[in-house]
């Protein structure tokens, strides 16, 4: 069964890190904004990028909260965070540090973005240093880190 989740991430930082993962078939993705389309919603002000959010996590489970170097930072990805947490969906994060991105260059690896949810949300940090073995990790565990995810959620309060 294809779970339908939300992935939450530094999009100038990390997006091209982030397309081969976004592209895994076991998962269905949210939109994602392209460059020109992100820079219309960012311009149009706070409330556009909430809308935008709040469409985009309509009818997801789960949020993956794909976690470079600097994603622990940005205020919208703790807004994503948060406002996942109140819908009830699962929430997990995959440390993609050693993914390369287009000029082959991995990053370092990010803090932990979950803040007090901490104790109740799962990331995962692949164990190869290969970029494509970390890929591969990745890719043949995400939907069944998503499953416990919103399986954990399911159970807490």
């Amino acid at each position: 069964m294809s779970r339908h989740v939300f992935y939450s991430l530094h999009y100038d930082a990390d997006r091209t890190r982030a397309e081969l993962i976004r592209k895994l078939p076991t998962l269905t993705p949210n939109l994602d904004a392209k460059p020109a389309e992100w820079a219309t919603i960012t311009r149009t002000g706070e409330f556009a990028i909430k809308r935008w959010f709040e469409q985009q996590l309509r009818g997801r489970s789960c949020t993956i909260v794909l976690i470079g170097a600097e994603t622990a930072s940005r205020p919208w990805v703790r807004y994503e965070i948060e406002r996942s947490w109140a819908l009830n969906l699962g929430l997990v994060g995959v440390h993609i540090h050693h993914l390369k991105d287009p000029q082959g260059v991995q990053s370092e690896k990010g803090e932990n973005p979950f803040g007090p949810l901490t104790p109740f949300v799962t990331s995962y940090d692949p164990p190869e240093t290969d970029s494509k073995l970390a890929y591969r990790h990745i890719a043949d565990n995400l939907a069944k880190w998503v499953d416990k995810a919103v399986a954990s959620r399911r159970s807490q309060p």
